[in-house]
């Protein structure tokens, strides 16, 4: 009953012209530049009996919970505080409940984080010197109890102010080098160690961002749940950096997720966290194809 309808091998998906799968629609354009394995695991995710009943029947609890969640917060804005009592509870829910494709794409999702800020950061002279962020790799789930997620939100807005005052400082703006440095962009798919599979691991990853979404609410003080929510809308300005450096704005049309200058209601949090894994993906799978389209321009020259 909790098996997803469509194969692994997305491409086995038979044709019918009189009845088009969407899926595998999907999973065949390339407009999208998004890695192969991770397109496949977020359109497994969609057609699972967790993303396709589970979710809808779970939404009207899921809201009362985040409505008296926020309740609370208007009397407790920093009680409780409890980072490392989240992250565990995160491990044991995704280890427990959550399937091998939503977890995939959730390590995948800091990697690739890590990877597009030091992407910027390469290309900007003299930003390693102030700029610090900590990089996250997680290759487990039991990685991500050490902070992760929170740091995950720390590390955008540490980036952006160190970011912006190095460039003030000293007069400049972000520009398009003579040669963009992709060394921070990996070529090679992501190797994590095997994630758990069993009868219970049948949550997508919607469904489970849903599910934490109020807990991460409760567990952190009102500050650390509102900036990490308001650092969803900022793939756009990510994108932007991005723009400057490439001297393009071809990829600018992927961006979903606009600035928090107009900041959302926290209670569409979860859509804008799924919308900010694929922006980060898509994002990440274009500098990948620049990254092999400068290494076969290179070679050809050679």
């Amino acid at each position: 009953m909790f098996e997803a309808r469509v194969p692994r091998d997305l491409t086995k998906i038979p044709h019918d012209q009189s009845d088009p799968n969407p899926w595998l629609a999907l999973y065949l354009d390339d407009s999208i530049p998004i890695e192969e394995s991770a397109k496949a695991a977020l359109l497994r995710g969609n057609d699972s009996y967790s993303r396709r009943f589970f979710l809808p029947a779970c939404r009207p609890f899921i809201f009362v919970f985040f409505v008296l969640v926020q309740v609370l917060r208007r009397f407790f804005q920093s009680w409780p505080h409890l980072p490392r009592t989240l992250h565990n509870l995160i491990h044991w829910g995704l280890k427990t409940f959550v399937s091998p494709d939503a977890n995939y794409l959730i390590l995948r999702h800091f990697n690739i984080g890590t990877e597009i800020l030091a992407f910027i950061r390469n290309n900007v002279p003299g930003a390693d010197e102030v700029v610090q962020t900590v990089a996250l790799r997680p290759r487990k789930l039991s990685d991500l109890k050490d902070n992760v997620f929170l740091q995950h939100d720390l590390n955008v807005y540490n980036f952006i102010i160190g970011l912006n005052r190095c460039l003030k400082e000293s007069g400049r703006e972000l520009e398009t080098p003579a040669r963009l440095d992709f060394s921070a962009i990996s070529d090679a798919p992501f190797e994590f160690e095997d994630l758990p599979s069993g009868k219970r691991n049948f949550v997508d990853v919607q469904t489970a961002i849903e599910f934490y979404t109020p807990v991460y609410a409760l567990f952190l003080a009102r500050r650390d749940f509102v900036r990490a929510a308001n650092s969803l809308q900022l793939d756009e300005t990510f994108a932007i950096y991005v723009a400057r450096l490439l001297g393009s704005d071809y990829h600018l049309a992927f961006i979903k997720n606009n600035t928090p200058m107009v900041p959302l209601s926290p209670f569409q949090a979860g859509f804008r966290l799924m919308m900010h894994g694929y922006d980060a993906e898509a994002l990440h799978g274009y500098l990948r194809r620049l990254k092999r389209m400068q290494a076969a321009a290179d070679a050809a020259a050679a």
